[in-house]
């Protein structure tokens, strides 16, 4: 029984501290008027899982929703503790991987070793690729952003004088991948296009 309430106690003390995440704030914002605050990590995931809930059958390739939507809500838990960094930040990325590294490190090991290594592991499937379900999430993160700032008008791109070639780097991985994702993407950057929601070029 004691071993039990260990765990249990362990497994509670995560999820209280995972509670944190809503308070992680992220440059994109919600609402459409100019008057709307900044999204958090939270509220990402939660619509990262949407669209990949709703998108993954569109993408003419299987991918295991057990493994993409776990890896989703745990993608960004290491902000927690490293901050959300800026990606278009040229300096802030500079020495991230070894920032988040340590973060999940810290966090993960608040948990019974097993549950551990499955979240870690979940964690480092996603920032290396290494997977058909990392490459998908990974496409379905910049997805959200894009789509954020759409809705938007591009106040976070404006604001930090984001161009349209940097976004497009940014999101080059759509389309070289997959044609169903970059015809999703075709369809956000007309969108972006017509709205004019990226930073003056002179």
């Amino acid at each position: 029984m004691d071993v039990m309430s260990n765990r249990i106690e362990s497994i509670l003390d995560f999820l209280t501290t995972i509670d944190a995440l809503k308070e992680v704030e992220r440059r994109t914002y919600v609402g459409a008027g100019e008057g709307g605050r900044r999204e958090n990590d939270a509220e990402h995931t939660w619509h990262m899982c949407m669209f990949a809930l709703l998108l993954h059958r569109e993408i003419g390739e299987p991918v295991n929703m057990l493994r993409v939507l776990p890896m989703i809500l745990v993608h960004d838990l290491v902000e927690i503790y490293a901050g959300d960094t800026f990606a278009y930040d040229a300096a802030g990325q500079i020495g991230k991987a070894q920032r988040e590294e340590a973060a999940a490190k810290r966090l993960f090991a608040l948990l019974p070793p097993d549950l551990e290594a499955e979240l870690h592991g979940l964690w480092r499937e996603f920032e290396e690729l290494s997977t058909p379900e990392a490459h998908f999430s990974h496409a379905v993160d910049r997805m959200q952003a894009f789509a954020q700032n759409v809705r938007t008008g591009g106040r976070a791109w404006r604001e930090h004088g984001i161009t349209r070639e940097q976004v497009r780097e940014r999101n080059a991985i759509w389309n070289t991948r997959n044609e169903s994702l970059a015809a999703l993407f075709q369809t956000l950057w007309a969108a972006a296009e017509a709205a004019g929601t990226f930073a003056h070029e002179t």
